[in-house]
């Protein structure tokens, strides 16, 4: 694609809009970036932009601005019903997603995986196991590192893995994928898409382009996400309980990868650092992607069996006398919170609260009453899930999560677990959900040395848990 002299509409100046600005920026286009926050809000971010000759547009956003354009690429932040979006589309100004854009420049193979939970998981440990098998790899995409940002290293051997969003997706043109994954469907962003329907629909966008020389991978034990089973692509599954014509799936405790009738044994689930069953799916997904690249199943066991997690996802962060806290910031949404309390015995100390999704809380009841000994509650949720939760644990209105933390380090007792798992949205107190997993890790860390005069306070790596 030709961008030189294209004048290109970049919508939202977080991590995504600025590496797109300064593609374009770099690329010949004529670009301006609009945004609602303020030029010391975005901070320093504003002399890059300005340098690469982006024009700003800062404390709002103009309607002509969006009607001059030829292109516009908004954040994933803004939503695709945005007024001014709307406005641009009917004067057939066409708008793209970051990653359509960076799609026309993208060389190499292209592995993409999106779902309601686990994808960071699943896309980092899927580029682990292709870079222990000697391939040039690329990690991408809603992990961290903007797609746009990459696409210039990459080659016509380079294998570049991206987790997706349903914001990513629905705004995608011709983006295609030589392996999709499609992990699970669970409710989550109900506030943006309205509708399980329409959340399920973007997602699925992910099948969209592919043909029949592509692959999707499916869970065959999701019912919300078999319906979506794409016709073009050939169709492989990932199973915890049935064996799969197509794909892998557990067979008492070997993990097996069946493909065009034969059937090999990868590795075995005690081998599996990670922890919870939602993480054995992950894994599950993982092999069927990874052999399908071209890994071998000895190179797939062993980056399975040396990866060493992602960090906000059930993530060991310390024992303290005999507690141990875990950061799960990523769970953002009420499924997440339910796997991470699955993945425990009991004797749980629950962080939950942030900013409210549409989400419902009540399914949380039967979990907390079997597992958890006491909610703490912060955020502009709080009043919400207290409602939604009374009567199936303790719950004590923290309001902050030094407060929670500072109570959970008073109250837990030897053998318990402190976990922060929200099932909501950081945004209220928090930048994003890594921000808000680093301030917990902070805090814990101030725990210790309260706590080294009665016990050693002594950290065990070895019993960490990673998603």
């Amino acid at each position: 694609m030709e961008l030189k002299n294209k004048r290109l509409l970049v919508v939202g100046l977080a991590r995504t809009g600025v590496a797109t600005a300064l593609f374009g920026a770099a690329h010949g286009a004529l670009v301006t970036a609009t945004e609602s926050r303020t030029e010391a809000e975005i901070g320093e971010n504003v002399p890059r932009l300005r340098d690469a000759g982006v024009t700003l547009e800062l404390g709002g956003h103009q309607e002509k601005t969006f009607l001059q354009q030829d292109l516009v690429v908004p954040s994933p932040g803004v939503p695709a019903d945005f007024p001014l979006l709307l406005s641009a589309r009917a004067k057939g100004i066409t708008i793209w997603s970051e990653v359509e854009l960076a799609y026309r420049f993208l060389h190499g193979t292209l592995i993409g995986i999106t779902g309601s939970n686990g994808k960071t998981t699943t896309t980092a440990l899927v580029e682990h196991i292709l870079k222990t098998a000697a391939f040039p790899t690329m990690l991408a995409g809603n992990i961290g590192t903007p797609l746009i940002s990459c696409v210039e290293n990459t080659k016509r051997n380079t294998i570049t893995v991206v987790e997706l969003s349903s914001f990513q997706l629905e705004l995608i043109e011709t983006f295609r994928l030589n392996i999709s994954l499609f992990l699970n469907l669970t409710p989550d962003h109900l506030d943006r898409h309205g509708s399980m329907s329409t959340y399920g629909a973007a997602k699925a966008r992910i099948f969209e382009n592919q043909t029949e020389e592509d692959a999707a991978i499916l869970n065959a034990d999701d019912h919300a996400v078999t319906p979506y089973a794409p016709a073009r692509p050939r169709v492989y599954w990932f199973s915890r309980k049935q064996r799969v014509a197509e794909g892998a799936y557990l067979h008492g405790d070997d993990i097996v990868f069946r493909h065009e009738g034969a059937e090999e044994t990868v590795l075995t689930r005690g081998e599996i650092t990670l922890v919870g069953a939602h993480n054995l799916e992950n894994v599950l997904a993982a092999v069927v992607a990874a052999r399908l690249a071209g890994a071998s199943a000895q190179a797939v066991a062993q980056g399975i069996r040396s990866f060493a997690g992602v960090e906000h996802r059930l993530e060991f962060v310390a024992e303290v006398n005999g507690v141990r806290y875990y950061n799960d910031s990523k769970a953002t949404n009420v499924d997440a919170t339910l796997k991470a309390i699955d993945a425990f015995p009991g004797r749980i100390l629950i962080i939950l609260g942030g900013k409210d999704k549409g989400s419902d809380y009540t399914v949380l009841q039967n979990p907390l009453r079997e597992k958890a000994i006491l909610a703490l509650l912060i955020g502009a949720a709080s009043e919400k899930i207290e409602k939604q939760i009374a009567g199936s644990v303790v719950i004590e209105r923290a309001g902050t999560l030094e407060q929670a933390v500072e109570i959970a380090s008073h109250t837990a007792r030897r053998d318990d677990v402190v976990l922060l798992a929200p099932a909501c949205a950081s945004f209220d107190q928090f930048e994003n959900y890594e921000h808000r997993g680093r301030v917990f890790k902070d805090l814990v860390r101030q725990v210790q040395p309260q706590a080294a005069g009665a016990s050693s306070g002594k950290s065990t790596p070895t019993a960490s848990a990673r998603s």
